[in-house]
């Protein structure tokens, strides 16, 4: 437990039990780690460098103009994320904000979607490293061959280089919240560094005007909309994550005001590098024609325009980024996992829920999810079509978690408020709140469905596997069989209980 020494501390103990729970967690986190476990989430250098060809092979030059477009959407998101931080700072964010804006079902099968989307995820981010790695040194490619993501042998390596990282930050998590800030802190600090003076370079380095994100160079002949809307999907799959700090808000002090500005401030500083880097990407580009920045993205363009040292050591840079990226992603499964374990509404709830009084850390969360996104690596060995599915799979799910915090707010609103209101300073919409909760759910359903769409094209271009065509599809379906047999059987068990009442069953559990 916190010291309560601290005043601050002693207020924010005291404002987590007004909910029903005991401070278990350590709370260590300042304004900055807050910032960067939202920021690290995103982490441009490691879903551009990942996914850049993805949009470029699709739109060209011009599927630039998709990044303000949904970085626009996500910042509705992420104001409406913003107001429920500053009035429910709870662990398991997504969880908590839509069981209390709602009911305990639609607040639980909330929880249990954002929690796959995340164990999805944490494979998705580490499979990232392949990108790089093999580009910095052929001996990062241990298992011979060609290391692109494309072939059986770039994907096998991408298994192994990704278990070893996520043995990593599953120890790390382990460890503690004070080492996993520390790191994160670092590796945020050392990406924002590399994004800006990446971005320099590659504008000192321009070949063109800024003028060519105004045409279609290198997008495929056909209808442009269509293309484009494919295009949007790399954008899409960078800008989530931004609500993380407020999964660590029992971890944060002063989180009411703290975790609001995290959230805002983790896409919009995104928001910001990740436009200019694809800008100064385009601009310095070798040619937009020879099809290089469709199959080799972005180690391309460092390595042809910055020199082959030059652009290594920012490669070394991205593999930092993808590291602390997974860290974050994966400590906020576990937050996740903890809250609803904590509530009794997972099996084995008495384990997953469990803080170590020495590191205050869930420690079970921590190896759960780091199991299990090891099993999602290597039922795919070998399978190079799969990691595109992956990808998309973990982001479509990420964004129907959203939905089901947003348009239940919206109803909320829409009845005379959200609730949650304390009398100290809130951050709140105020009159604008209508309008932008409607457009971050509007906004919300059309990506979700442009991203779930089973384009051929994208998610099976091989026309090998009807089941990759369908990938999105398929995991959010099973997501919804699944989690409704847990659901059920939760219920039967009587563990599945109104907020207030499980808020008081819990206080009386706790004291």
């Amino acid at each position: 437990m916190t010291s309560t020494a601290d005043p601050t501390l002693l207020n924010d103990e005291r404002d987590l039990a007004a909910f029903g729970y005991a401070q278990q967690l350590h709370r260590r986190l300042g304004s900055y780690a807050s910032f960067a476990a939202g920021f690290s989430f995103v982490s441009i250098l490691t879903t551009v460098f990942e996914l850049f060809g993805l949009g470029f092979s699709f739109g060209g030059a011009a599927f630039f103009w998709t990044w303000p477009i949904v970085f626009g959407g996500q910042m509705l998101v992420a104001l409406c994320f913003a107001e429920l931080a500053s009035r429910y700072p709870i662990s398991g964010c997504i969880y908590q904000w839509s069981r209390r804006l709602s009911n305990p079902t639609v607040g639980w099968f909330a929880g249990w979607t954002m929690l796959i989307a995340q164990i999805v995820t944490i494979s998705a981010a580490a499979i990232a490293l392949q990108v790089v790695m093999p580009t910095i040194w052929s001996g990062f490619q241990l298992v011979g061959g060609n290391p692109s993501l494309a072939t059986s042998t770039g994907a096998t390596n991408a298994c192994l280089l990704g278990a070893i990282l996520i043995g990593l930050t599953t120890t790390i998590n382990a460890i503690g919240i004070k080492v996993m800030a520390r790191i994160n802190s670092i590796g945020v600090t050392c990406e924002l560094i590399g994004v800006t003076a990446l971005v320099a370079l590659l504008f000192v380095h321009a070949k063109r005007s800024p003028a060519a994100v105004l045409h279609q160079t290198g997008a495929p002949h056909g209808g442009y909309f269509g293309l484009f809307i494919v295009s949007a999907l790399m954008a899409a799959y960078v800008m989530v994550g931004f609500d993380s700090a407020g999964e660590l808000s029992e971890e944060t002090k002063n989180p009411r005001r703290t975790a609001p500005r995290a959230i805002i401030k983790a896409l919009c500083v995104s928001g910001l590098g990740g436009g200019l880097l694809l800008l100064a990407a385009i601009m310095a580009a070798p040619s937009l024609t020879n099809g290089q920045l469709a199959t080799s993205g972005l180690p391309y363009v460092l390595t042809s325009r910055l020199g082959t040292t030059v652009g290594k050591i920012f490669l070394c840079d991205v593999v930092v980024a993808i590291s602390v990226c997974t860290l974050a992603i994966q400590t906020a499964s576990t937050r996740m996992m903890f809250s609803m374990s904590r509530d009794r509404v997972l099996p084995f709830s008495r384990v997953l829920g469990h803080v170590n009084q020495v590191t205050g850390t869930p420690i079970a969360p921590a190896i759960l999810t780091g199991v299990l996104s090891l099993a999602l690596l290597f039922v795919n060995l070998g399978k190079p079509a799969v990691f595109t599915d992956l990808t998309s799979a973990c982001i479509v799910t990420l964004y129907a978690a959203y939905l089901f915090v947003t348009v239940p707010q919206l109803i909320r609103r829409l009845r005379g408020g959200i609730g949650g209101e304390t009398d100290g300073e809130i951050f709140s919409l105020g009159r604008w709140g209508l309008a932008i909760n409607l457009g971050a759910v509007l906004y919300g359903g059309a990506m979700t469905i442009n991203m779930a769409w089973p384009r051929l094209s994208v998610y099976d271009p091989g026309g090998g596997s009807w089941y990759l065509q369908w990938f999105s599809v398929l995991l959010l379906a099973a997501t919804a069989v699944f989690g409704a047999f847990a659901y059920a059987n939760l219920k039967r068990q009587d563990r599945i209980q109104p907020v207030a009442m499980r808020d008081m069953a819990v206080e009386g559990a706790q004291a």
